[in-house]
């Protein structure tokens, strides 16, 4: 059986990179950057000031200064600084030659006509905005701080990494469809449309491919019709039961069976492989075990696809606020939410923890990380979480 890391390690090495495509920069949102930007102007294209208040000389002071001059933001080239002097300066507005300071409006004692102004000492380059290139990096997930670079530098359209296309496949004989009222003994196919929203959020394009039975070749044939997806995601039939086919289907249809099975809790008959060539997860049937996997090797490994700088979920240090029982031999991922005591995070594990517990995920902050070796936890211990996207 695999560690936690030992399967990232081993997934993430297996994923191939996705070639790149132009976007609109108005379609470019959440998309991953595949080439870096060199700026072909400078941002800001001029020294400029960071705030409201006095351009000055820093070698000038402390001292009380004359003020000859205002300086607003707008068109217009930099006026010139007398030494011993100062200029009124607005935030924005170009700095005046000779000028290598800006001291803050409130740190500054004008007199009462506003002719002299007293001013603290203060570095150079304090509150200015040096004129410099701007490059944006390769793998930069384009939010709306890099979309707003880009944008004042001028381009249109930009490079990024081609969205992996996704397939979802539900196996279980159990399962019908949402707009199907389950019978006795049936349940609707929850975990494909929790997956989808995964998937989208992590970058990709999800493509549902319905409910197949618990039959060996209806599997495997269906895995034979994946070839224009860029991964293949399965749901239930990876244990080690007699109606349990997805491993052995997976071979039947040319692929290959690279790992199974992770030191964890929810999510222990994790299945990872290649069918023609292309990656495929198969994930618990349980829909909390499917989601916990998820986030733990499929979101990297589809950030790693297409080339992203930052694959994985934001880990933070964080309290246990209740004792916390556990055995060791696997690592535990219990879904929490997150509150602030003083200068710690502290976390407050879901009551209920079991993995076809659908409102475990209800308002879930985090994953809270137990890892393999610790056994019961008291309250207050330390310990790590994965921060989730709000739900």
């Amino acid at each position: 059986m695999h560690s936690v890391e030992q399967a990232r390690t081993q997934i993430q090495a297996a994923m191939p990179r996705l070639p790149a495509e132009r976007v609109d920069l108005t379609e470019a949102h959440h998309r991953i950057l595949a080439a870096d930007v060199v700026a072909e102007r400078d941002l800001p294209g001029f020294d400029n000031s960071a705030m409201d208040g006095f351009a000055v000389r820093a070698a000038d002071l402390p001292a009380t200064l004359p003020v000859l001059g205002h300086v607003a933001a707008g068109p217009g080239g930099p006026v010139a600084l007398a030494a011993g002097a100062a200029v009124r300066i607005m935030t924005g507005a170009v700095m005046p030659d000779g000028a290598d300071a800006v001291v803050m409006l409130e740190d500054a004692e004008a007199s009462a006509d506003g002719a002299r102004v007293t001013l603290p000492a203060c570095p150079a380059g304090a509150h200015l905005r040096r004129r410099g290139a701007i490059a944006v990096p390769a793998g930069t997930e384009l939010g709306p701080g890099p979309l707003a670079v880009l944008a004042a530098l001028g381009l249109g359209t930009v490079v990024v990494a081609r969205q992996p296309r996704v397939a979802i496949l539900a196996t279980g004989d159990e399962l019908v469809p949402v707009d199907v009222a389950p019978g006795p003994g049936q349940l609707v196919d929850s975990s494909a449309h929790m997956l989808a929203a995964q998937i989208a959020a992590a970058g990709g394009l999800p493509f549902y491919l319905g409910i197949v039975g618990d039959q060996r070749a209806a599997v495997t044939a269906l895995l034979r019709r994946t070839a224009s997806y860029d991964v293949v995601v399965t749901t239930g039939g990876v244990s080690a039961g007699d109606h349990d086919h997805v491993r052995a289907a997976l071979v039947d249809a040319g692929g290959s069976l690279d790992l199974w099975k992770v030191a964890m809790r929810p999510g222990k008959p994790l299945a990872f492989g290649q069918v023609e060539g292309r990656p495929m997860f198969g994930l618990p049937g349980n829909p909390v075990s499917s989601f916990v996997a998820f986030e733990l090797f499929v979101r990297p490994a589809l950030r790693a696809m297409m080339g992203a700088t930052t694959t994985e979920r934001r880990r933070v240090p964080v309290r246990l606020a209740s004792a916390q029982p556990k055995t060791a031999g696997r690592a535990a991922f219990l879904r929490a939410s997150l509150v602030t005591d003083g200068d710690h995070l502290v976390a407050i594990p879901h009551g209920k923890q079991g993995s076809a517990m659908l409102s475990s995920l209800i308002g879930a902050d985090a994953l809270l990380e137990l890892p393999a070796d610790a056994s019961d936890l008291p309250a207050g211990a330390p310990a790590t979480a994965l921060l989730l996207d709000p739900s």
